[in-house]
């Protein structure tokens, strides 16, 4: 297996200013690893929800209301350079993949005006009937979508 290069802000189409808190840091002074997988979760579902592909619960919290739905089958995370509270991160989205059913969303870390990542992961996703959870084809529309951050 080879090692992991760090990719470059320049590899990702897509962008979401984020903010690290101060529970984020762990006795170590830097952010622990599993809340880079807070910060993946939340990318890749801002950009759902932004693009009108992903419903959540209203403020009476009724709950998510899409339908198909998105479940995790593979995750993945490759460190490279400590991010730690105040920093402000920026985190690059692009699709790696669009299967019939699934996507891989590749993700990757800035710490601020870095252009090498920190850190750079990714989700699988495969869309699945809310109901009776079996894999679906994807939508034109989330097809369509996607393909505008699908890497080269």
């Amino acid at each position: 297996m080879s090692k992991p290069v760090p990719h470059s802000r320049a590899d990702y189409p897509h962008f979401l200013p984020l903010q690290t808190r101060w529970a984020d840091n762990d006795v170590y002074g830097h952010i622990n690893n599993a809340v880079y997988y807070f910060y993946f979760d939340t990318l890749v579902n801002r950009f759902l929800i932004d693009n009108d592909l992903l419903r959540t619960g209203s403020s009476t919290g009724t709950g998510g209301t899409s339908d198909p739905i998105g479940l995790v089958v593979e995750t993945g995370c490759s460190y490279f350079a400590p991010l730690s509270f105040p920093d402000p991160i920026m985190a690059g989205l692009r699709v790696a993949k669009l299967g019939s059913s699934s996507v891989r969303y590749e993700i990757a870390l800035f710490a601020g005006d870095e252009t090498s990542a920190a850190a750079q992961g990714h989700f699988v996703h495969v869309y699945v009937d809310a109901a009776e959870r079996r894999p679906v084809a994807l939508s034109d529309k989330m097809r369509g979508t996607l393909s505008k951050i699908l890497a080269p």
